[in-house]
């Protein structure tokens, strides 16, 4: 719905309106882009901080190049609000994040302005550079091809690959360094120390681009002369400056810092670099959330804040007395209750302290935990380390994420045994943030790997469990898979219990059907029996929560196929290769043959929504479980 206040805005659809504007037009055309984006999030919530800080950026990009022509890949999709509305999904940015509403990312399925995928971060890079070198190749050399990178995103070890080969492949393109000096919790390490200290004087890039665009024209400047003296006038630069640019280290021409809020220098700055030769890297500082005071001075809390009050930057949560903490919660304040027990113990995350409470360690032990910056490998790698010296790391990874470390924990922690706990963050359907960060394939990623245990809780006090478990002498490597959000249980806090490695547990005996379940799935199959045992009177239903994934209960297995002629599984991860093809796996081996239905999320990627909406769609809802267990019951009457 079109605004008032949003005069310019309302005549742009695409990019090309865009370029009909006036220079001196498009400082108001960012105000109203931000102003948009901040009505739009009050009330449909968000990542918000990071957008906001790159609205400058993002209309001068498609106010130069020429989208989708050009090619505009962008790194963490937090950045790219504006991108959206400026490129046809500005009547429909209201649907954002929801169920068949507009993709949480950018995504090359939804708009042929999203040149790929960027759910993830540090893949812009490598993904623009393989793009720029197929244009050469099928004739289209004329193509610009820019890579957007931020959020912390320059320390994924990826990016370094990228650069890396950057600086060895004849290229023309752009890298856009949006420094904020974030991430999702402020940006860590040696690399932000030294973008922080980067400086290259303006008037001497003026005055070398233009020689170098003067002696190209006279034939005298070509590839191998250009290296040469690119590679020269670095070293000169470096000894004269006492500095090391990392990146003209590396060939690649560095342009910056420059304020990446002036709209109209970065047009200008654009149009100088848009047809360099050679690869280049702009650094820009911008604010995340840049434009809105609350957002300026806390950009973690307003990374994605949900809804808020725009005037009084009053943040509406729901009230939750009397409701179950979130996993995370229980995760963050079991570990420091174990820390202080424990002193081997050691956190590690991948960026996402705050996200995975381990916020709440590093507040009360800050040389107990690590935040090593979007660099999940390192982060597994880095804890393999530790334990191999004796430490007790636990590293917490969302799930999705920690498909980057599938080598990281085969090669440097299942082959040796190390007691690394692995603590799987947001298993699972998570929400609204979609295909790219839904927990699906961990299950099935590391069953098959050997020296593993893989479990699961159904609640809160299994959860304290199994992390104490976890911590105990002689377990070795152990995975554990939690979801997002809230649990079950409002007095969470019990006392801790070892659990026996491979065993799940019955919680309710019957006589027609039995389910298994591993994790908080569980629960919708407790609450779908109980409806099915009310409708049909006299059906007994058993319920096992398996709980270890790897090792399999057997014996309760074994108790299972014996007395039941069908089993139902249930997990909240793809049925290929996962729990269920586990529990066949097993009955096959052993000669049951039983029936068996795997209840799961199907061989699809699956896209935004709540999680209730979501698990619906899959299959995985109370409703669904429930009549898969009715038809059970009457396919064996």
């Amino acid at each position: 719905m079109e605004s008032n206040d949003f005069k310019l805005l309302n005549k742009i659809n695409y990019p090309a309106d865009l370029r009909k504007l006036k220079e001196e037009q498009l400082p108001q055309l960012c105000k109203e882009l931000r102003d948009d984006i901040l009505k739009e999030l009050s009330v449909n919530p968000g990542h918000m901080a990071s957008s906001m800080g790159a609205i400058e950026l993002t209309v001068a990009l498609h106010y130069v190049f020429n989208t989708p022509e050009d090619r505009l890949v962008w790194d963490v999709g937090h950045q790219a609000y504006g991108h959206k509305i400026l490129t046809g999904r500005k009547d429909r940015f209201c649907t954002n994040r929801k169920l068949n509403g507009i993709m949480p990312f950018p995504s090359p399925l939804e708009s042929e302005y999203d040149s790929f995928v960027c759910g993830h971060a540090s893949n812009s890079i490598s993904a623009a550079l393989g793009m720029a070198l197929a244009a050469k190749k099928t004739g289209n050399g004329k193509r610009h091809v820019v890579a957007i990178i931020g959020d912390g995103a320059m320390s994924g070890g990826l990016a370094f690959e990228g650069l890396n080969n950057v600086s060895t492949t004849p290229n023309d393109m752009l890298i856009i360094l949006n420094d904020n000096n974030m991430s999702i919790d402020r940006s860590v390490g040696g690399l932000k120390q030294a973008l922080l200290k980067l400086n290259t004087n303006e008037t001497y890039n003026n005055v070398r681009f233009k020689l170098s665009k003067w002696l190209n024209a006279k034939g005298y400047l070509d590839e191998d002369r250009r290296q040469g003296i690119l590679r020269l006038n670095n070293a000169l630069k470096s000894a004269i400056s006492h500095q090391q640019n990392i990146f003209e280290g590396l060939n690649i021409r560095y342009f910056g810092p420059f304020d990446g809020h002036n709209i109209t220098e970065l047009v200008r700055v654009l149009r100088q670099l848009k047809d360099m030769k050679g690869p280049k890297l702009l650094h820009l500082h911008t604010i995340k959330g840049h434009g809105y005071a609350p957002a300026e001075k806390a950009a973690t809390i307003w990374h994605a804040p949900g809804k808020f009050n725009i005037n009084t930057g009053e943040r509406i949560t729901d009230d939750e007395t009397g409701v179950p903490p979130k996993y995370q919660t229980v995760f963050g304040e079991t570990l420091l209750e174990l820390a202080k027990n424990n002193p081997r113990i050691i956190g590690v995350t991948p960026a996402m302290p705050t996200g995975c409470s381990m916020n709440i360690l590093m507040k009360a032990m800050p040389d107990r935990a690590f935040d090593v910056g979007i660099a999940e490998g390192h982060a597994v790698t880095f804890s393999a380390g530790m334990a191999k010296e004796g430490m007790l790391p636990f590293c917490n990874i969302y799930s999705s994420f920690a498909q980057r470390a599938y080598d990281n924990i085969i090669h440097d922690v299942a082959i040796l045994k190390l007691p690394v706990v692995i603590c799987l963050d947001r298993a699972g359907l998570v929400g609204e943030d979609g295909a790219t960060h839904h927990g699906a394939f961990d299950i099935a990623a590391l069953r098959p790997v050997p020296n593993l245990t893989i479990a699961s809780p159904m609640n809160e006090h299994e959860l304290r469990n199994l992390m104490y478990t976890a911590q105990l002498d002689g377990k070795g490597p152990f995975v554990i898979r939690y979801p997002r959000g809230h649990g079950v249980i409002v007095e969470w806090h019990n006392e801790f219990e070892e659990i026996e490695v491979g065993t799940g547990r019955k919680l309710k005996d019957g006589n027609s059907v039995a389910v298994l379940s591993v994790g908080p799935i569980g629960n919708n199959v407790t609450k779908a029996i109980e409806a099915v045992e009310k409708e049909c009177g006299g059906a007994q239903i058993a319920h096992y929560d398996m709980r270890f994934i790897k090792p399999l209960d057997e014996k309760l297995l074994a108790e299972a196929a014996s007395k039941f002629k069908h089993i139902i599984t249930v997990e909240d991860g793809v049925r290929k290769g996962g729990f269920g093809s586990a529990v066949l796996e097993w009955l096959s081996d052993n000669n049951y043959t039983t029936r068996v239905t795997r209840l799961g999320l199907p061989d699809k990627f699956i896209e935004q929504g709540t999680v209730n909406e979501l698990q619906h769609i899959t299959g995985i809802d109370n409703e669904t479980i429930a009549a898969t267990i009715k038809n059970a019951i009457g396919s064996i009457s």
